[in-house]
């Protein structure tokens, strides 16, 4: 049986923990960029904050990976024609990235990150560059989007059509690529090419895969929250070893198309969709609003965090452990805050996101 007919018939074919796991990862994303300044400050922090960040680091690693696994559980099973796809998914995705990507690049000229020549098609071209190349560091995954969503036509016929032996097949594949590709395994590399395989279209099918498949395992939720558990100690540590060993920091252990990461993620994914959260209609409807917004979160929630790093609101208001959640709750609620309130604006309601 082709594995897209069970997820015709699997009744849980409207999934509302996706939602909630989004949310999460969203939190987890901010979490990220809160704690990566400490992160990279290795060499003039405190050892303790410096494991602080290390630890936050480990923790949230999972977030950009599971949003790649959501995007392929919510649209490779489905039918559409490549014209509307490319126009519902993309057409809602450029203006909104366009629209940040300017505010951010207004932002950096009002800090003095750069200025205009005052001469117009220099300063255009520089504007265009930006665009190009990223006006802001967060905005990559945008990018990355863009283009698995240019893919997701196609990978979307073979999953439709793929038995699971297949996506399996798959799956196996993409994680021995991903293997052979790292700096410690690459001795074992052949001249058999197989990173056609490689990069985040992987977590499109293992995200589709893992929503679908049926698990009689009463005893997985447990064992991924330990793998979980597992992994973020074994991330931190071997992120920390690294450092001592070579005196720099080292992201061998943090890669996100990597072992350790994939495992995190899988395990995360696996942790949302076995625990069974009953919330309060408030809190859901709470909940069900933020969702909405998530893009919107992500692409603003950069600005917050800048602007209170300005004014000096960082990890260093206090201790990190908590200092670094509690940043990261704010400008979460900040920048959910902003999208909404700017959502309300005729003009503009279309480009926040």
């Amino acid at each position: 049986m082709k594995f897209s007919e069970a997820v015709v018939n699997n009744k849980d074919h409207n999934i509302e923990w996706i939602n909630n796991l989004r949310l999460i990862s969203m939190f987890a994303v901010i979490v990220l960029h809160t704690a990566s300044p400490l992160l990279f400050g290795y060499k003039s922090v405190p050892l303790n904050d410096w494991l602080t960040g290390d630890v936050y680091n480990a923790l949230v690693r999972f977030a950009v990976p599971v949003f790649v696994m959501i995007t392929g559980a919510l649209l490779l099973h489905r039918q559409y024609g490549l014209r509307d796809f490319l126009k519902k998914r993309i057409g809602r995705l450029i203006l909104p990235f366009l629209f940040w990507s300017l505010v951010y690049v207004a932002y950096r000229l009002y800090n003095e990150e750069f200025t205009f020549t005052g001469h117009l098609w220099p300063d255009v071209k520089f504007v265009l560059n930006q665009l190009k190349s990223g006006a802001y560091y967060h905005l990559w995954y945008v990018y990355l989007l863009i283009g698995l969503y240019l893919f997701i036509p196609v990978l979307g016929k073979f999953v439709q059509h793929a038995t699971e032996k297949e996506i399996l097949y798959f799956l196996v594949i993409w994680f021995l690529a991903m293997l052979l590709a790292t700096p410690y395994l690459s001795i074992f590399n052949t001249a058999v090419d197989i990173h056609n395989f490689t990069g985040y279209i992987g977590y499109l099918v293992l995200g589709h895969y893992l929503t679908y498949k049926r698990f009689n395992f009463r005893a997985l939720p447990y064992i991924a929250a330990l793998v979980f558990v597992a992994l973020v100690a074994l991330i931190s540590w071997g992120t920390y070893y690294l450092q001592v060993k070579d005196h720099e920091l080292k992201t061998f252990f943090y890669e996100p198309v990597g072992p350790f990461v994939v495992v995190l993620a899988t395990s995360a994914f696996l942790i949302a969709k076995y625990t069974k959260l009953k919330l309060n209609k408030t809190v859901k409807r709470i909940c069900d609003n933020a969702g909405k917004y998530t893009l919107g979160i992500y692409l603003s929630h950069a600005l917050v965090l800048s602007i209170f790093d300005l004014n000096d609101i960082n990890f260093t208001i206090f201790n990190p452990v908590l200092s670094i959640p509690l940043i990261a709750f704010v400008c979460f609620l900040l920048s959910w805050l902003l999208v909404y309130g700017m959502s309300k604006v005729p003009v503009i309601k279309h480009l926040v996101g």
